[in-house]
């Protein structure tokens, strides 16, 4: 299995590795601030974040005396830490726990549920998967194959089915059979669709009036090669949604994983996994410590 240092490659050669490089040695100036900023706005940690972090990295550099662009790089870990949460466990102490999925179609969230069906199995966790994803057949068809893959049970109902129907038809099943863990897939909506929105919340619903405080987790699946796109997607299903978490998919095959820095700055949301290959074992529970090693090459 990957890591999430490994995961981070592209991204680190590509931006971060080159702000290591730059301050390796110097008088910090006008041209190490412009340097900086170029490379985090590549590197895709947003405008926002960007200007917010190299402000403070200012502020600290004035208010401590520092002049040497290397005493710059503890710097910029302490400041990269600071803009990630450090969000509490997942709340999945439940005697069973409901994650709600959510994510637009080719985010890699069909997948991203794959692995983390196999992850909690590993654990020795009993797994359900709802198919509420009844839009599409080949979406069902898809979720069952990954779930043959991690050797749990999927439930599923006709295409063009109710997805609440199918919510509903797992949660009985999983608590039939003494599950702990029971993850909803859903449609890969949009954020212009707003009567999918509104079945969404009506999953929500749903599942609430079974199990109590369910779903106890709703993440969002985000595609890391989408970039500053991916803050956007985030920001618009925050307002339909109570997101808890972000997967972040496919950081491997990135250079954009800067983008977790936006993430953290301006929604306050956790990242919880990020997928780090292509096998079903590719999935690493986030680490801010390991990100921004990955990031900084240990630096």
């Amino acid at each position: 299995m990957k890591g999430i240092f490994e995961s981070l490659r592209r991204t680190r050669t590509s931006v971060f590795g080159q702000i290591v490089n730059l301050l390796g040695a110097g008088d910090i100036d006008d041209e190490t601030w412009e340097d900086i900023e170029a490379l985090l706005i590549q590197g895709d940690a947003g405008v926002q974040t960007t200007l917010a972090l190299v402000a403070r990295l200012r502020e600290r550099v004035e208010a401590e005396g520092i002049f040497r662009s290397e005493a710059l790089q503890h710097l910029l870990r302490e400041e990269i830490l600071a803009l990630l949460p450090n969000a509490e466990p997942m709340n999945l102490d439940w005697p069973l726990s409901v994650i709600l999925i959510v994510g637009v179609n080719g985010s890699g969230k069909t997948t991203t549920i794959g692995k983390l069906a196999r992850h909690f199995s590993a654990k020795g966790k009993e797994v359900v998967l709802a198919a509420a994803d009844t839009f599409r057949a080949a979406a069902m068809d898809q979720l069952k194959v990954w779930g043959q893959r991690a050797g749990v049970p999927v439930i599923a109902g006709p295409e063009g089915g109710d997805p609440s129907s199918v919510a509903f038809d797992a949660m009985r099943y999983a608590q039939a059979h003494s599950a702990d863990v029971l993850i909803v897939d859903t449609a890969g909506r949009l954020h212009t669709q707003h009567n999918l929105m509104a079945e969404l919340e009506k999953i929500q619903r749903v599942i609430a009036k079974r199990v109590a405080w369910a779903p106890h987790e709703t993440l969002l699946v985000l595609d890391a090669a989408t970039g500053q796109n991916g803050l956007i997607q985030a920001q618009q299903f925050l307002s339909a949604v109570k997101v808890t978490g972000i997967m972040l998919a496919k950081l491997d095959g990135s250079a954009k994983g800067g983008m977790v820095l936006s993430i953290g700055h301006q929604l306050q949301l956790p990242v919880r996994y990020v997928g780090t290959g292509e096998t079903i074992e590719d999935l690493a529970p986030f680490s801010r410590e390991a990100f921004v090693d990955g990031l900084l090459g240990g630096a």
